[in-house]
């Protein structure tokens, strides 16, 4: 008789093409809980991977609101062990207010990283999707890189750096978050070390989606036509380059990589810094 194991559950959290395309690098023969803040979002993209021979089932998530990642934390369990999370869910300068780009990116990954931390299986890996913006804010001081790291998740907006005061524009909110993900990632990592996991951010550049194709139609659309051009690359990215990258981090082969940030932009952040797309 066969004997049953247990099942194997990977949390994606936002149910864009970044999340679907780790997924079905690292999900077959498993169960995947696909969440997102809307449902019809979170339903259509389980169809398109069923249709592909995956399992899945949906949940809905606000990252925003620790009740609603607990939630989630309870329906993943109960459907088996948490062997992998990939929290792809965000919102971009163009769609929110610095207000909510901070409560959504930054407290919201720090709220995910700690809830999942609780539960992760040994083994088990994560992936967290930054942007190549946190990569051009200037550098932090060795003070602020410590609180955006360790500060505790109800305590983490109200750190002075992140008052309105400080912070008058989304694409500033919006790179703070990014930085902070790298860094709260690297202080996680030690955390879901002690239960055998591992964790890591992608810090992806221009990748064609609905939401870069938001930026790219948006008031900074000149701006990101321009990184694409003059980007070592000369071209934007997929998705799918982006679950390669995934499948690695969550992998077998990915086994000693953990507290670490892997930046993929086609070179932007090195012409940024010295190249064509320096600051004049």
């Amino acid at each position: 008789m066969r004997t049953r194991t247990p099942v194997n559950v990977i949390v994606v959290i936002g149910a864009g093409s970044i999340g679907q395309a780790i997924a079905r690098r690292v999900s077959a023969g498993k169960l995947i809980v696909l969440a997102d803040l809307r449902q019809e979002n979170a339903v259509a993209a389980a169809q398109t991977l069923r249709d592909a021979g995956f399992n899945v089932t949906t949940a809905t998530v606000d990252v925003a609101s620790r009740d609603s990642v607990q939630g989630l934390v309870r329906t993943a369990t109960a459907l088996g062990e948490v062997s992998g999370v990939i929290h792809a869910a965000g919102v971009s300068p163009s769609q929110a207010s610095p207000e909510t780009i901070l409560k959504v990116d930054l407290y919201g990954t720090a709220l995910v990283l700690e809830e999942m931390g609780h539960v992760i299986a040994p083994g088990g890996a994560g992936v967290v999707i930054a942007s190549q913006s946190g990569h051009r804010l200037p550098p932090l001081t060795t003070e602020q890189n410590a609180a955006l790291a360790t500060t505790p998740v109800e305590e983490l907006l109200k750190l002075p750096m992140l008052q309105p005061s400080q912070v008058k524009d989304s694409l500033h909110a919006y790179q703070l978050s990014k930085r902070g993900n790298s860094l709260r990632v690297m202080a996680e990592a030690v955390r879901w070390g002690k239960r055998g996991a591992r964790v890591n951010t992608i810090s992806p550049g221009i990748i064609i989606t609905p939401l870069a194709n938001d930026e790219l139609s948006g008031p900074r659309g000149a701006g990101y036509r321009r990184m694409i051009e003059l980007c070592p690359a000369g071209r934007a990215g997929t998705p799918d380059e982006v679950g390669s990258v995934g499948a690695l981090l969550m992998g077998a082969d990915g086994a000693f990589i953990t507290g670490s940030d892997f930046l993929m932009d086609g070179g932007v952040t090195a012409a940024y810094w010295f190249g064509d797309l320096a600051p004049k």
